[in-house]
């Protein structure tokens, strides 16, 4: 196929995924820390042999074999969270330094630096030598540095998590001129990165996939816990009703979207600031198991659901763990479906 097939396996790591990318995409690979993400950007660029499984790129088969093809041949350009430029070469020199080690020689190497650095806007970074670079500026060097190798596929692991928060929008906007038209893979924990680059998400945990489908549907309608937690959302299951949605943990919300016909295993999702908390009323009777500060808000978890609300609301409500509290979710937030398969 074009584009990208690996099947990582790394016995040590206990790592068994399978990743496809097509030959325009740009494929997200989010999970928890320890989960495997970077093992399977480290296999594919070289870095890790497989115990089993393989590699192909464009129809190549990279690994597999007695002799896996060495990194500096697989034409894999890798942008991870430290740029790494070599300290005695200029950024022209750093940049030029892939297309020298393929044999291009003097002025057309210095061509495809410029080319490179243009796409990222850092042309008149050429004759700087990288230990004046900002943070943004060297991660962006890093990014043409990459390019200028003209890669089949462009890993990007965590390209920005060491930048702080100014400098990560002109490199994002960098990392979305180099995915273009090329597949991509990244590895990321930022949300924002996923909505503007990725165009397939790929959920993984204790090195496996546990979820894959379109941004759209894995940011909006996750089946994983960790796909919830990433998109900000609460995921529970429950049985299809008429109306909605009978949970798992006792009573029914009713939902906005509904799963045909009734009596089907389903999901559903809200948003916690969603959620109206009060001591009686309606909504569903639960015991508060935990408070705790979450992004200037309270969050009340309540056995399996979970609300966030203002301090001065929390104040009012003067909860605490072991508390009896009722919490209902608008129907017009509650959106139930079924897994996707």
């Amino acid at each position: 196929m074009s584009g990208l097939r690996a099947h990582v396996v790394l016995r040590d790591r206990d790592v068994d995924v399978v990743v496809e990318v097509g030959p325009e995409e740009c494929v997200a690979v989010i999970g928890p820390n320890g989960a495997g993400k970077s093992s399977i950007v480290e296999a594919v660029a070289g870095l890790l042999a497989l115990d089993a499984g393989s590699i192909d790129i464009d129809g190549r088969a990279l690994d597999g074999g007695r002799r896996p093809v060495p990194p500096h041949r697989r034409r894999v350009g890798l942008v991870a969270q430290r740029s790494d430029l070599f300290p005695n070469l200029s950024v022209a020199g750093n940049v030029g330094y892939g297309p020298r080690s393929t044999g291009r020689r003097g002025r057309e190497a210095r061509v495809a630096s410029d080319r490179a650095l243009a796409l990222v806007d850092a042309v008149g970074l050429a004759d700087r030598d990288p230990a004046t670079l900002s943070g943004g500026q060297a991660q962006r060097v890093a990014i043409a540095r990459a390019l200028a190798a003209d890669p089949a596929v462009l890993l990007l692991d965590e390209p920005t998590s060491a930048l702080d928060v100014e400098a990560r929008g002109s490199v994002r906007a960098a990392l979305a001129t180099a995915i273009a038209g090329r597949p991509s893979l990244l590895v990321t924990h930022d949300p924002i990165e996923v909505v503007t680059l990725a165009t397939r998400v790929l959920v993984v945990d204790r090195g496996r996939v546990v979820e894959s489908g379109t941004t759209a549907e894995v940011l909006g309608r996750p089946t994983s816990d960790f796909g919830a937690a990433f998109s900000g959302l609460v995921l529970l299951a429950g049985t299809a009703t008429a109306g909605g949605i009978a949970l798992d943990g006792g009573g029914e919300l009713t939902g906005r979207t509904r799963v045909e016909p009734p009596g089907r295993r389903c999901l559903v999702a809200y948003h916690p600031t969603a959620a109206v908390v009060g001591p009686d009323g309606t909504g569903l009777l639960r015991t508060v198991t935990a408070l705790e500060p979450r992004d200037g808000l309270v969050r009340i978890h309540a056995q399996e659901l979970v609300a966030d609300v203002t301090a001065s609301a929390a104040s009012r409500l003067g909860l605490a763990v072991g508390d009896d509290v009722r919490i209902a979710v608008p129907v017009g937030e509650v959106d139930v479906y079924e897994p996707r398969r």
